[in-house]
Parts: structure tokens; sequence; C-alpha cells
């Protein structure tokens, strides 16, 4: 953090301690609502309250909550009145209003929608139809678009009288119906005689997405084409609304966020539940469980193995080494092949590429890694085929283990579930039964050398 906003944050938890709510209600009123926005993501849940109830302007107020988390603001305008909410909901976009609102509870959203203007009521229900994954659930409705048959002349006083418009990078043109039928730039807008109609300069082939596309394959849309905005159109191709690129930042700032809590085993859940530990503790159980029965699991198949163990004891020197370097090589490449997904850089029809790359460089690895540890077992027991067995070994797992990382968040992606639970402890736990089996599997056939 900035030593500015470090001083910021001080001076915020130490008026907040003594208790000196007049003096820091002034330092709010003197802050930048970007700085106050950005003091929220250090402050616990109840200096958070504390901290959003001085806020007098609901402007800032509303910055504030845009910045957050949509579980997090909708918390704190709960223990506010419902005035103050509608008055605060009233300054956000309306895509931020209706993420908010989706968190209350319904009955509190329900009023705080009676209260609102019909005008604002409106364009919130309306977005509240759509998934709040989508397209439509994303989309602002205050875009700026003009019929064919206007002039370049007329669209540009049109746009110096615009109002509550969202950011204007484009002038989308419809028909009579309102279907969307071409786009054009600001500076084509302005380098063309006046008198000239919108359907000679506009550009036909426009790149929009449908209500109902998920909001991760529009951020990838965006990052695709280079564009600062997307128009969002229904069925019928009639434009509803568009979506711009500081939308498409958070939305894959909240599907970056949301794969490596995945990926850790957790869930951004945790965000909602501030220091509750038997909550959080819950959430994270269920992926410690699968590890659990994992190791279980594992210690069965080492059971199973006894003979050969007790046969060599010297194998088990090497355990630990087989089943972490199988984990960390699977979690390497399921990692690669997770991001790879979610960033559109790998789909099915290079999954092939992919699989042979990570055999690849899973085979060059494991002759390395197998090669060195084979010395050491030489080295520390000195018998040359227990070098050879635990070498042999290492190679194998680490290339399954390589490919297991390509395969399990692939199988995943297949069934529609998210490949990002694939590099949680279940690609671990897979690799570790994989390589303990694959170990005493290659030792039980060496084991009269071994002996």
């Amino acid at each position: 953090m900035e030593q500015k906003l470090q001083m910021l944050l001080d001076t915020v938890r130490k008026l907040i301690r003594r208790g000196a709510y007049p003096n820091l209600t002034k330092v709010v009123a003197k802050s930048h609502p970007a700085d106050v926005a950005h003091l929220f993501r250090y402050l616990d849940l109840k200096e958070q309250r504390i901290l959003f109830n001085l806020i007098e302007d609901p402007e800032t107020a509303a910055y504030v909550l845009s910045e957050l988390d949509h579980g997090t603001g909708a918390a704190l305008l709960e223990q506010i009145d419902k005035e103050t909410i509608t008055e605060v909901l009233q300054e956000m976009p309306y895509d931020d209003a209706v993420d908010i609102i989706r968190n209350m509870p319904e009955e509190l959203a329900e009023e705080v929608l009676q209260i609102m203007q019909d005008e604002d009521s409106e364009e919130i229900e309306e977005l509240l139809k759509y998934g709040e994954d989508t397209a439509g659930g994303i989309m602002v409705t205050e875009y700026f678009a003009m019929d064919e048959d206007q002039t370049c002349g007329q669209a540009i006083q049109a746009l110096q009288e615009a109002e509550d418009v969202e950011m204007v990078f484009y002038l989308y043109v419809t028909n009579e119906h309102n279907h969307l039928v071409g786009v054009l730039s600001l500076r084509q807008l302005l380098t063309v005689p006046a008198s000239t109609k919108l359907k000679n300069i506009m550009t036909r082939d426009v790149i929009s997405v449908r209500t109902d596309m998920d909001q991760e394959e529009v951020a990838h849309m965006v990052a695709k084409y280079n564009i600062l905005a997307v128009p969002v159109v229904d069925e019928g191709n009639k434009l509803m609304g568009i979506i711009t690129v500081d939308d498409v930042i958070d939305v894959l700032r909240e599907e970056a966020t949301e794969d490596i809590y995945k990926m850790a085993g957790s869930s951004d859940e945790e965000l909602l539940y501030g220091f509750k530990s038997f909550k959080i503790a819950r959430l994270r159980l269920p992926w410690l469980i699968t590890n659990l029965f994992g190791g279980v699991i594992t210690g069965y198949l080492m059971w199973r193995f006894k003979v050969t163990l007790k046969e060599v004891m010297a194998l088990i020197s090497f355990i630990p080494v087989i089943t972490g370097m199988g984990g960390n090589v699977g979690g390497q490449s399921a990692t690669i092949v997770v991001r790879g997904f979610a960033t559109g850089r790998i789909d099915f029809s290079t999954l092939r590429q992919v699989f042979l790359k990570e055999l690849r460089v899973g085979l060059i690895m494991g002759v390395v890694c197998g090669v060195t540890i084979g010395l050491v077992a030489y080295g520390w027991h000195h018998n040359p085929y227990l070098g050879i067995v635990v070498g042999l070994a290492m190679v194998t797992a680490m290339t399954v283990a390589a490919t297991m990382g390509v395969l399990a968040p692939a199988f995943f992606k297949r069934f529609g579930v998210d490949p990002a639970i694939a590099s949680t402890p279940f690609v671990q736990t897979a690799n570790d039964i994989t390589g303990i089996l694959i170990y005493f599997g290659t030792a039980t056939m060496f084991l009269n050398l071994l002996r």
C-alpha cells in the first residue's frame, strides 16, 4: 500500500478506536471516494460498518459500495434506514445496484424497490430478470444509440445533450424496430460532413453478445477483439444494453479470484463471513475430508504392499519424495490447464496438443529427477537395483502426474463443472494414490533383486 493510503488507514483506525466520530467524519469528507473505498479492504466488518455510517454523501457511499464485493455491500446497507438505502442505490449504475439488491434479504429488497422512483425501480427490476453471471445481469441500460436514418450532425447534438448515459465509447445504430444494425466510433462521427447519414458510414458487422451469454465468455470476447464496450442484444437482435470494459475487468477479477479459491479448496463465501471461524471451517472442510480419505486409501495401499515393504525397509525412505513430486507436477499442469480454459487459450480442439506437451515435459522432468533420486538411493543404501527402482518409479509417477493434471480439468470441463476444482486436493490426492501404486508396483516386480 502506498504511504499516503497507509497514513490514512492508520488515522482512520486510530479515530475508530478512540470513538472520535466527528473527526472521522471530517477525514472521510476530505478524502477522495476512491481512497475511502480502498480503505474498506483493510478493515474488518465492524470497522467497515462504523466508517460507512459516517459517510454523509450518498454519491461517495455509492462509489464505496461499487468497489466492494456485493455481499459486503448489502450487509453494510442493511444496517441503515430504507430511505437512505434508496438514495445510495439511485446514485449507483443500475448493474451495480442490481448486484447489491440480489444479496439483500428478499423482503428488504422489495421494500427498497417500492420506495425508489418508478424509472429506477423499473430498470432494476428488468435487470433482475437476467441471471447474475450472464451478459444481461452485468449490462447497463444507459447506452447511446441513434436511428440509422439520422445524420451525423443530429447524432453529435444528441450526444451533447445526453444525460445519465454510460461512458460513450461507440455510437450504436439501430433501425425503426430498435434492432442493432451497425456501430461507429466517435472519431468516424466527427470526421465526416454533418449531413452524412449514419447508415452510410456505420460498420454493419457488429460484435455483440446475447443476454444469456455467460459473463466469462463476454470478458473473453472483449479481450479477444480489444474493444472498449460490447452491445447486448436479445434473441431477436434487439439492443438491450451495453457492457463496458470496466465491468469486464470486474468479471475477470471475480472469475480469477473464484478460481484461486477453488484451487485452494475453499470458496469466496469466506469474504462474507469475516472472522466467523466455524462457518469458514465448514467451507474448507469438504476438500480436507477428501484429502483425509485419500490419505487413508494411500495408507491402505501401503498396507497391501506390506510384504514388499517388510522385505526391503529401505523403500520407506523415498515414499515422501515419490508422492510429493507427483503432487507438485500434477498441480503445475492442472494450474496451467485451468488458467488456459479460463482465458480461452485452451479448448478441446487444442487439448491433444496440450496433453502431448505436458506428457513430454513430465517425462523430461521425471528423467532428471529420477536419475537424481536413483543416484541418491544408490549412494545411501549401496544397492544399485534400489536406485533403478526408485528412479523408474519417479519417472513414471511424474509423467503420469503431468498427464493427470491435463485430463482432470478437461474431465470436469466436459461435464460442465468448473475445472478449477481439479487443482485442489483432488489432483494431489489422486497423484498420491497413483504414485504409491507405481512405486510399490515397481518394487514388487524387482523384489528378488532388491533383497
